[in-house]
């Protein structure tokens, strides 16, 4: 089974090569942000990836293998909507969807006029992305949308490139694969590697745990969840490390670059990655579109990238730091 692509679309004006090894940004620690609102993890060792059948090879989903982490500090939510205003209000910055003039929109949450308007601006392959003039962070969905209503919000819309200038300011950065994969899963122990965050079953006791989809993607969600588009930071119960929506409604950049070999390359310990560039980043998670039927990657051990200046309405962040 190959991997479909619905989980985000892709910038059509990228870059078609692979960063060079001379420009490739240089993964560094950093122990100099606050630590409020995160939660220190103290590390240690977990079984990564996956080998069962529900997989996308093409993903590099597996061979599951051992690795040890170093303690970490990491934030409980995805960067808020009320985190990154902050941020531009300190710096002035404009996101790569604002320089651009535009951003891709899940099609089901914009107004029917405005369907129609973005009907020959569709993703290639992939019709329910559309390309949104005036789509940012601040308008989710456009101009005559807001987050004035949405600050406990993910903040979406929002580049690899805008992440790190995020991190940057605050003095975190973004967590590498193995340390995302390593906080999802809580501390989950079992002896085989489980989907989500609470265990192997999607919604344990008829209860929902995340913002997926539900219904017949991509023409009904039932909004069994309670949710159409993203939910707020802090839905859900936390998983066993107290950490907020760690699969489901937005997808996570991380450090690392893509590569579909990547784990069979990974050293044991902390490992940040390939070393060499390519043209796409990793994510993580999962988002309120994920659905069994065409994209069930709302898992801790799935994976998915995109490249670093691409943006959508369901792709957000959140931060590490080190501990001293």
């Amino acid at each position: 089974m190959k991997g479909k692509a619905c989980c985000s679309p892709s910038n059509p004006e990228s870059a078609s090569t692979p960063t060079s090894a001379a420009d490739a940004p240089t993964f560094s620690r950093t122990t100099t942000g606050s630590t409020a609102g995160m939660v220190r993890l103290d590390g240690g060792n977990f079984s990564m990836g996956n080998e069962r059948d529900y997989g996308f090879p093409d993903d590099g989903e597996g061979p599951v293998h051992p690795i040890t982490v170093s303690p970490f500090w990491i934030d409980t939510t995805t960067v808020t909507n009320t985190q990154f205003n902050d941020f531009v209000n300190a710096t002035g910055y404009k996101t790569e969807s604002e320089k651009f003039g535009w951003s891709f929109v899940f099609y089901g949450l914009l107004t029917p006029k405005l369907q129609a308007k973005t009907a020959r601006s569709r993703a290639l392959g992939i019709a329910w992305w559309c390309r949104v003039d005036g789509a940012s962070w601040r308008h989710p969905e456009g101009p005559g949308t807001h987050i004035k209503k949405r600050w406990a919000h993910p903040a979406v819309h929002l580049s690899w490139h805008d992440a790190q200038a995020y991190a940057a300011w605050a003095g975190k950065r973004l967590a590498t694969e193995a340390e995302w994969e390593f906080a999802a899963r809580g501390g989950l122990v079992a002896d085989t590697p489980q989907r989500y965050p609470w265990g192997d079953e999607l919604e344990p006791d008829g209860k929902h745990r995340m913002n997926v989809w539900q219904g017949d993607f991509p023409h009904q969600n039932t909004l069994a969840d309670g949710h159409c588009g993203t939910a707020p930071a802090k839905s859900y119960r936390a998983n066993g490390y107290g950490l907020y929506q760690m699969t489901g409604n937005v997808w996570e950049w991380g450090w690392d670059y893509f590569a579909p070999d990547a784990y069979q390359l990974f050293p044991a310990t902390d490992p940040t990655g390939p070393t060499k560039p390519s043209d796409r980043r990793i994510m993580r998670g999962g988002s309120f579109l994920c659905h069994h039927s065409y994209c069930n990657r709302y898992r801790v051990d799935a994976r998915s990238s995109n490249t670093p200046d691409s943006a959508s309405s369901n792709i957000g962040f959140r931060c590490v730091r080190d501990v001293e």
